[in-house]
């Protein structure tokens, strides 16, 4: 049952078209096979449509490897700057957690002012993630940050360039202030700058990516020559295969397209697509883990303390 459970999403996986990229392509798909269509009723009007010369085109091995060595380059270029993006979030989230539990646990707050002060330095840590979403993909959501932050720091993001980056000084200002004030001490404090440089970092990278996209004039070169090699194939096929040459020419293209088309989605893994990176996931899980982390008390440090001394207690029974 369970094999048959799996092949069966598998199955509609595969036939699925909204997912992925057969609805793009299935267009281009049907507009060759209509074309096939006319050479095929060409060919039996006795009209000279069967050439042997395009053979050369579609049959010949160095047109064939030099076609395929660019659509694998051109998808393996795209993947290595998804798998980029997403080893860039990866930073992102990893060294918002550790900021954020370095801050619970090492900064001391003995009054209410205090306590609420970290309290919103914590939440800046999501704050940061969700402005690097919406700076990467060009929007503007004052909405999605009002719970976190105030009117008059979200007045104030608004006015400058790299919203994200400006997050990041306030926190590297907190963090100066609590060391001056002796609420922290000279390790915690590198290891906290430390992992705010890796949040930039991270934030750079994923600017890089964005910013940098693969040159026009090679995409455009690979889909002109898709389409010659796609216009070329039912003039070498019509005169031994007739009406099947529709279907072998819609079989081929598809593939070629499809290859062509996924290079295309996943070159800037930032989008709403989905096939893009999962960014409101991200976003949400770094808000989940700091809502966590928050709620670590001191007395929660002391049972953690108890349950040490207990724990030796039992090894010096043994």
């Amino acid at each position: 049952m369970l094999i048959t459970a799996v092949t069966l999403a598998k199955l509609k996986d595969s036939i699925q078209l909204k997912r992925f990229v057969a609805s793009i392509v299935l267009p281009r798909v049907f507009l060759i096979s209509g074309f096939s269509a006319l050479v095929i009723l060409l060919h039996h009007a006795d009209l000279p449509v069967s050439f042997n010369f395009l053979g050369n085109v579609t049959t010949n091995v160095a047109c064939n490897l030099v076609l395929g060595l660019l659509l694998v380059f051109r998808t393996n270029t795209a993947y290595d700057r998804f798998w980029e993006g997403r080893k860039a979030w990866g930073m992102v989230v990893v060294n918002a957690r550790n900021l954020a539990r370095e801050m619970q646990v090492a900064i001391a707050t003995s009054q209410p002012t205090e306590q609420a002060e970290k309290l919103a330095i914590l939440r800046l840590l999501p704050t940061f993630a969700i402005l690097t979403k919406q700076r990467l993909r060009r929007q503007t959501q004052p909405q999605e940050l009002a719970p976190l932050i105030s009117a008059e720091a979200l007045a104030k993001l608004q006015q400058v360039k790299n919203p994200p980056l400006e997050i990041t000084l306030w926190i590297g200002a907190y963090f100066q202030q609590q060391y001056e004030s002796g609420r922290l001490d000279a390790t915690s404090l590198w290891q906290m700058k430390t992992g705010l440089n890796n949040l930039i970092e991270g934030l750079t990278s994923c600017e890089r990516i964005s910013g940098t996209p693969i040159p026009k004039d090679y995409a455009v070169y690979l889909k002109r020559l898709t389409l010659i090699y796609s216009v070329c194939l039912p003039f070498n096929l019509v005169d031994e295969l007739e009406w099947w040459t529709i279907a072998i020419v819609a079989l081929i293209c598809f593939v070629l397209y499809s290859v062509e088309q996924i290079g295309d989605s996943i070159e800037d893994p930032f989008g709403c697509d989905s096939n893009d990176l999962p960014l409101e996931e991200l976003c949400q899980t770094i808000l989940n883990n700091v809502e966590q982390i928050t709620q670590f008390e001191q007395k929660e440090q002391s049972l953690l303390s108890e349950v040490v001394v207990l724990a030796e207690d039992n090894t010096a029974e043994r």
